[in-house]
């Protein structure tokens, strides 16, 4: 299956592009997306990675420069390295993530990544003989480690770092200022807030979510681009964040801790059959 075959997208306009990988078909399915710029453009998570999202981007026409302009650089921007989120990051030159999670995604620590794929969620298979039993997010050296209150310089369009621990250690938002839009990744997306994995945290997820409602009490966010499912507004966000801070209380740590115990050893079970 060719990469053109794997991906779809949908122009938003501004130079923001929304991609999905159409044979996933799961709640993991990341949203990927591209945001050009005059200088540089970016893409925001890379998805599984099965197909090549570069040979996309470019087949569909979405890198091609203005008439009598060079090609501009791609950089590749990490919310977080979980599997649906960092897959893809193999396929580009340039890729960027936040320090936390930096040596992780070094080292294909497909533990943290929290590598868990099924046969069943692939529609389609990407080659004869795929199977998701194999897959695993390879290592991936990143050029650039980012850190709380990086800029992003696009040229026109400048994207600030948030960083915005609970669901992983190194998550992140990215903050277009001038258009008030928030890309989340999954620091928040219309759905229930997972915070049962190896590296969350539901005390920093509640300090996230009080920033959340912060930057929408200062009217700095209009439009949320998230990791997964619809896009939403202001309005939403803060109810998002303001439900999950009324309910992360001693019983939703207690269950979380279960939970999290749980998906570790489930973890570790998987990805030695993996190795294995």
């Amino acid at each position: 299956m060719s990469a053109l075959e794997w991906f779809a997208h949908k122009p938003l306009g501004d130079g923001i592009f929304w991609i999905q990988e159409r044979f996933y078909e799961s709640g993991n399915r990341a949203n990927i997306w591209l945001v050009r710029g005059s200088q540089r453009d970016v893409v925001i998570d890379a998805g599984l990675g099965l197909r090549s999202l570069p040979d996309y981007l470019r087949a569909a026409g979405l890198l091609a420069p203005t008439e009598g302009a060079e090609p501009r650089p791609l950089l590749a921007v990490a919310t977080h390295v979980h599997f649906d989120h960092s897959g893809g990051l193999q396929h580009f030159e340039e890729v960027a993530v936040h320090s936390a999670e930096a040596a992780a995604l070094l080292r294909g620590d497909n533990y943290e990544a929290v590598t868990w794929l099924s046969d069943r969620e692939v529609a389609r298979p990407p080659r004869p003989g795929w199977r998701a039993r194999h897959y695993r997010v390879p290592p991936v050296r990143p050029s650039r480690l980012l850190q709380e209150g990086d800029v992003i310089s696009l040229g026109d369009r400048q994207l600030t770092v948030m960083h915005m621990p609970g669901h992983s250690r190194g998550s992140i938002c990215l903050h277009d200022k001038d258009r008030k839009i928030l890309f989340s990744g999954d620091v928040v997306y219309d759905g229930s807030m997972i915070d049962w994995l190896p590296y969350s945290r539901v005390s920093d997820y509640v300090a996230s979510c009080q920033r959340l409602m912060e930057l929408v009490d200062r009217g700095l966010v209009e439009k949320v681009l998230p990791g997964h499912f619809n896009m939403f507004g202001a309005e939403r966000l803060y109810r998002l964040a303001s439900n999950y801070i009324s309910q992360a209380g001693v019983c939703h740590k207690v269950s979380t801790c279960a939970m999290r115990s749980i998906a570790s050893i489930a973890l570790r079970i998987t990805n030695s059959r993996v190795t294995s």
